[in-house]
């Protein structure tokens, strides 16, 4: 396998270095920072799907799959080379707790990633059939490699009580409660033909320890990126130290990128340069719109985040100091992505270490 149909070889007789060089070549193949989607529960509750539900977006799955197919579509058409899977939200457990099978669960993991590779595949027949070479109709069809990312949210997610953005799970998680619960889960993801595992919104040191041992003890042979949020801009939102966290991510052969996601965007640049004091790998960065979340009501507070214009001022600061991948993740839409797109299209990569 190789990320998004390239010659990059990722396969189970990969070594780490393959792996690491992988995501290393694939930004140098972009000719600048890679584009990475952007929300994809905005865009669907947009195309008219209700999500008041605990599986979120991943409620998409079971009654409007061609939604999830559309947004991916529209992502790709406004020139994000990497999609994220619709599995943030979905978990085995989720699923038995609405009264699904563990097989059915499963399943349902496999449809999230095979939907995505639908997505790819439609998105290059559309490359094929355009008369121009890059744009039609303001869509962006260019040929080139796309990632299709396995999406992996946090156990806070699954509890769907907003602890996603705190990391308090109390004292009764431990190290072994969380790998248990993500272990089944990501053996699917790794199995159903992602190029990719993006480990996203990880609250606290605890879970990426997790995942870190978990990929270990299950030999999982494609890339992964590690992504912590933030919510003071020195420290992931549990507290725990960004560079303690950043840390376990550089120390694990199986992770070929780490950064930062849902995290407003003014605190974006003093991030990264704190995971650079401790990290050689590529950084990702894809922060939310800036708006707040309310845990208890379930929403977004309205009018309390920076217009599209406001977010893209930011990309080029981000890259100068190191970003290789950027996007958008909550409340972001294809607008921002192409803008995205269309600022990184006029600047050059950042230089990655050797």
């Amino acid at each position: 396998m190789g990320f998004g149909s390239s010659s990059i070889e990722t396969t189970s007789s990969s070594s780490s270095w393959k792996l690491w060089n992988s995501m290393r070549e694939f930004v140098e193949k972009s000719g600048r920072a890679a584009v990475v989607d952007g929300g994809l529960a905005t865009e669907l509750e947009r195309h008219g799907a209700d999500l008041n539900d605990p599986l979120w977006s991943a409620k998409c799955l079971l009654s409007s799959p061609h939604l999830i197919r559309q947004v991916h579509i529209d992502y790709l058409e406004a020139g994000a080379d990497i999609i994220s899977t619709a599995s943030y939200q979905a978990t085995i457990q989720g699923f038995q707790a609405k009264g699904f099978s563990r097989e059915e669960g499963e399943n349902l993991l496999r449809k999230s990633v095979e939907i995505a590779l639908e997505a790819r595949d439609n998105y290059y027949n559309r490359c094929a059939e355009c008369s121009s070479n890059d744009t039609e109709g303001g869509r962006i069809l260019k040929h080139r490699p796309i990632i299709v990312a396995a999406s992996v949210g946090s156990y806070g997610a699954y509890l769907a009580d907003g602890s996603e953005y705190s990391g308090d799970y109390g004292d009764a998680i431990t190290l072994e409660t969380l790998k248990e619960f993500h272990r089944r889960r990501v053996q699917v993801l790794a199995e159903a033909g992602a190029d990719l595992i993006a480990f996203e919104t990880i609250p606290n040191k605890l879970e990426a320890q997790a995942y870190a041992e978990l990929l270990e003890e299950e030999d999982i042979n494609i890339p992964t990126w590690f992504s912590f949020n933030s919510k003071d801009g020195v420290n992931v939102v549990s507290g725990d130290s960004i560079l303690e966290c950043a840390s376990i991510a550089e120390s694990s052969k199986k992770v070929v990128a780490v950064g930062i996601n849902c995290t407003p965007p003014r605190f974006i640049r003093g991030l990264i340069l704190s995971i650079k004091k401790v990290s050689t790998k590529p950084i990702v960065i894809y922060p939310n719109s800036g708006e707040s979340y309310d845990a208890k009501r379930k929403e977004w507070v309205q009018n309390t985040g920076v217009s599209d214009e406001d977010f893209v001022s930011y990309v080029n600061r981000w890259c100068e100091v190191g970003a290789s991948l950027v996007g958008g993740c909550c409340r972001t839409t294809p607008n921002t992505i192409k803008a995205i797109y269309r600022t990184l299209s006029s600047i050059s990569a950042p230089a990655l270490p050797p």
